[in-house]
């Protein structure tokens, strides 16, 4: 069995699968809990936080009629860093193997991340002997140099050691923490899209996180420190409603396309401090859409900042998928296309059996990428050592389950 847990700004959610062969991940229990205690994608409740995730995994724990031990995190925001870097190993005109491999990714792992960032995501992303290069696997090829681009990604050490004391306190080990936009990436996105180049923003309640791929590595990861949570915001103080209210107007009303009928079509907004027996507040829908909008308009544009800057071939972002909880708003897929100048499509959760439809939605294909991916590194899939960080935690997780079953 293998569970993840996704702490997002607005919820909490849990999934317990288990892999039946032959590619086959199937889902036992979904658990998920109004978020508590999370601002920005970042704990800043511990007690409330523990609260929430415990109800998650609770709900998930009785659907699947099975206890977990252990978890996959999911992390938002975080100030990631996001940096590519080559090694060299000398190969004497010899064949490339695999010691020559393992050699260029002991080098790798001589990385340093910024100060008071940690490692969360190291892999190759493309190898090239004497000078020939877009080399999937090296091995089997002779030359006089092996040279391997990697791509490193680290975020701020305070939010990680958070996260693992979140989970720590609902008496879970960690197996590894993941990048939620790479998460969703191994979700949403399809084979010919790993390979040609997308990427993929998973659009969350606190921030908006990046993740761009090509041929079918990790090459670019950023974060926008804007979400869902500030569109709500934005409602609750230009409709003078609580923030509970200005949610579901967005959940049930918002947009960001007018329709020709919105100045007509009106919503009853109750506002704050007024009593019970006051005279209903309508405000036509096309105030919602003129509030709603230019904060997704920012959104977008600081994304398109990020990509434009990131030195990436144009194919590598030709294309965008949208997930997370806010990508659900209607017409976001259309202002996206415009703002970003790409072809946009919305994602959805793929590749796991057992998931109802509910569950299918743009805002858990986080907590499905961390189960797909952890089937992948189990079966020894790829070449990236990142999951070498889940292997080398592996003693202190048992030894951890052995205190709290022996104690």
């Amino acid at each position: 069995m293998v569970a993840a847990l996704d702490i997002g700004t607005s919820k909490i959610c849990c999934l317990i699968a288990e892999d039946e062969g032959e590619g086959v991940m199937r889902v036992l229990g979904v658990g998920h809990k109004a978020a508590l205690g999370v601002q920005g994608g970042a704990i800043v409740d511990m007690d409330a936080a523990e609260e929430a995730a415990r109800g998650a995994v609770h709900a998930a724990e009785t659907m699947a009629g099975e206890t977990i031990r252990s978890v996959i995190l999911a992390l938002s925001g975080g100030r990631p860093h996001s940096e590519r870097f080559g090694v060299t190993v000398e190969l004497g005109g010899q064949e490339a193997g695999d010691a020559h491999v393992a050699q260029a990714n002991g080098q790798a792992w001589r990385y340093a991340p910024p100060d008071d960032h940690e490692l969360v995501h190291l892999a190759p992303v493309d190898h090239a002997i004497d000078g020939t290069a877009d080399i999937r696997d090296p091995r089997g090829l002779y030359g006089e140099r092996l040279t391997a681009g990697f791509h490193a990604v680290s975020a701020a050490r305070g939010p990680l050691r958070t996260l693992r004391a979140c989970a720590g306190r609902c008496h879970l080990d960690v197996d590894s923490i993941r990048l939620a936009a790479w998460a969703s990436g191994q979700a949403a996105l399809v084979e010919d899209e790993m390979e040609m180049g997308a990427a993929c923003l998973d659009m969350g309640a606190g921030a908006t996180d990046i993740a761009v791929f090509r041929r079918g590595a990790l090459v670019f990861a950023d974060s926008v420190p804007m979400g869902g949570a500030h569109v709500t915001n934005d409602l609750a103080y230009g409709l003078a409603a609580a923030p509970a209210v200005a949610e579901r107007l967005k959940t049930v009303h918002g947009g960001v396309i007018a329709g020709g009928d919105d100045d007509r079509a009106l919503i009853e907004v109750p506002e704050i401090g007024e009593a019970a027996d006051a005279g209903p507040n309508h405000v036509p829908r096309a105030r919602l859409v003129e509030i709603v909008r230019p904060r997704l308009e920012e959104t977008f544009g600081l994304v398109r900042e990020r990509l434009d800057s990131a030195g990436l071939d144009e194919a590598a972002t030709r294309r965008v998928v949208l997930c997370g909880g806010a990508s659900a708003l209607s017409g976001v897929r259309d202002l996206a296309a415009r703002v970003l100048e790409r072809s946009v499509r919305l994602g959805q959760a793929r590749g796991l059996r057992g998931l109802d439809e509910a569950a299918r939605g743009p805002e858990f294909t986080a907590c499905a990428g961390l189960l797909l991916a952890a089937r992948a590194e189990a079966r020894g899939a790829g070449l990236e050592p990142a999951s070498l960080l889940a292997r080398a935690a592996a003693p202190f997780g048992r030894l951890g389950q052995w205190l709290r079953e022996s104690f």
